[in-house]
């Protein structure tokens, strides 16, 4: 058992309930889980074969950080467990150190929680469309990588496995969640969004858009989960090389949507192999975003 390098897991004694495109969860008691961020990589809704070394802990250390910096603005999922508590054996307690965490069970809201501050993306794709993005319209004349006139609460459909997420408006999102939980989801969105791009400008990187997920706890209140601004969640842009009308070199996994994009792929399962220089780069670029925003 590698510890640096894990694609899936399957702890002993435990019962895996769940396996995401790049966590696994595990059932621990009626109110706690374990998730698992192995080193799995999605792009364009496909799980690659070759995972990226180390990248499981990076989301891990990233999202910890984040979530106990915004405690004052929403509760999370973490708890005070440690996984000794839960699991037993030496090889896997080295496995899962630094990328498992023991947390509360929630009731996940069916929606993607995205916020964009920078026009790029499939929100770019909709702005050329239709000069507007999830139903909200925006000035004419704008450009590839352009800030926004303000950050945009631009929901998605939360797809089924082998499918794609769509965008979705607000009043579609009200429709799913009720009016009232879906009006909290966007202002914390918001609120956790100028607060991590504030934070992020002062170490150099632009946070040009990023996903929350939510659920909800036995008392009905919101709780942040999942992940929270990571590269997988989230595009960062150093500043100094950002320049409206092109699309900045960023520290996620854009770098490995670019490379398959080279490719003659469909983006269906199965995905292709990646070239050992791709994985290389891939792990410095999430490893050079977890020292850049928590050194």
């Amino acid at each position: 058992m590698n510890p640096d390098t894990v694609f899936e897991t399957q702890l002993k004694g435990l019962q895996r309930i769940h396996q995401g495109k790049v966590r696994d969860i595990y059932a621990l008691d009626a109110t706690h889980m374990m998730i698992v961020a192995t080193d799995r990589l999605s792009a364009f809704d496909v799980v690659l074969p070759d995972p990226i070394p180390g990248k499981g802990r990076v989301l891990t250390q990233i999202s910890n950080f984040w979530f106990e910096r915004t405690r004052h603005i929403v509760p999370n999922h973490l708890t005070d467990y440690t996984l000794d508590a839960f699991v037993h054996d030496r090889e896997e307690l080295a496995m899962l150190k630094g990328r498992a965490v023991v947390v509360k069970r929630l009731q996940p809201l069916p929606v993607e929680a995205v916020v964009r501050g920078y026009l790029i993306g499939s929100g770019w794709k909709d702005y050329q469309q239709r000069r507007a993005i999830c139903g909200i319209a925006l000035p004419s004349g704008l450009v590839m990588a352009d800030k926004l006139p303000q950050p945009l609460f631009t929901p998605s459909s939360k797809a089924a496995a082998g499918a794609h997420d769509e965008n979705v408006s607000f009043a579609e999102v009200a429709t799913i969640l009720g009016e009232g939980i879906a009006i909290q989801v966007r202002q914390l969105s918001l609120a956790l969004y100028a607060f991590a791009a504030e934070y992020a400008l002062g170490r150099g990187l632009i946070i040009a858009d990023t996903k929350f997920e939510f659920g909800l706890n036995e008392a009905g209140q919101i709780v942040l989960m999942d992940e929270a601004v990571t590269p997988d969640s989230s595009r960062f842009w150093p500043v100094d090389t950002w320049k409206p009308g092109s699309s900045p070199p960023s520290f996620d996994k854009q770098y490995v949507r670019d490379y398959l994009e080279t490719l003659d792929w469909d983006k269906k399962a199965p995905g292709p192999r990646l070239p050992p220089h791709v994985i290389e780069r891939t792990a410095a670029k999430y490893a050079e975003a977890l020292r850049r925003l928590t050194a």
